[in-house]
């Protein structure tokens, strides 16, 4: 299975589609643009049978910061200070889900209501598996369809690993203007995905219960 998966992701360039709807992303840069020294984290996201998005992990294990002090299979807060893979979804008014996997099993998702405005945290992933195999590890979870904002329409992804003055931030589309330090929710770097591709029947104007507090422009922080 692993490298199955690892050939189906290599087999292809970032966001190229595949018959099965799949698009893959590598991140092979820094946070600011910087190529990265080693093998690119990929990620795959797909269609799931039951109206999510499939998404999977392959990546290097750098086993720096060491395992975080919680269960697999559980929300775990601060995820990012730790070795981690994450995933945004943005719609246009700047309403978006956070996802954060790590190598251990912990994850954590977001719901933002404005930029940097976390409005729900530590949201439920019963799907997600992790497994360390050497060097390298694999992640995968099915991100519920009520999760996203309505008309999703960008999208960005990172990876963090490191310990202090050797903490590597990466991004698969970087920041290109004047920044001097690492800022993930600077949104103005997301670029465009078909969402429709990654999620069956798709209409833009859904709603989710978990979202329909916030779908009221006045509401939205920008």
């Amino acid at each position: 299975m692993f490298i199955a998966f690892a050939f189906s992701i290599l087999a292809l360039a970032a966001g190229i589609p595949t018959a099965s709807n799949e698009r893959n992303f590598a991140i092979r840069t820094t946070w600011n643009g910087n190529c990265v020294k080693h093998e690119p984290v990929k990620i795959s996201l797909s269609p799931s049978a039951d109206g999510g998005m499939i998404i999977k992990i392959l990546a290097p294990f750098f086993n720096s910061p060491g395992r975080p002090n919680g269960p697999a299979g559980q929300p775990f807060p601060g995820l990012w200070d730790y070795e981690v893979v994450e995933a945004f979804f943005l719609n246009d008014k700047n309403q978006y889900l956070e996802v954060e996997l790590g190598p251990w099993g912990q994850h954590l998702l977001l719901i933002l209501n404005g930029e940097r405005h976390a409005v729900k945290d530590k949201l439920p992933l019963t799907t997600y598996t992790a497994t360390i195999d050497g060097d390298r590890w694999t992640g995968e979870a099915i991100l519920p369809r009520g999760y996203f904002p309505p008309a999703v329409t960008k999208f960005n992804a990172y990876a963090i690993h490191g310990e202090g003055d050797n903490r590597v931030y990466e991004s698969l589309y970087p920041a290109t203007g004047s920044e001097t330090k690492p800022d993930f929710h600077n949104l103005r770097y997301f670029q465009p995905i078909d969402i429709s591709a990654l999620l069956n029947n798709y209409n833009p104007s859904d709603v989710s219960d978990l979202w329909k507090p916030y779908v009221n422009p006045d509401s939205v922080v920008g």
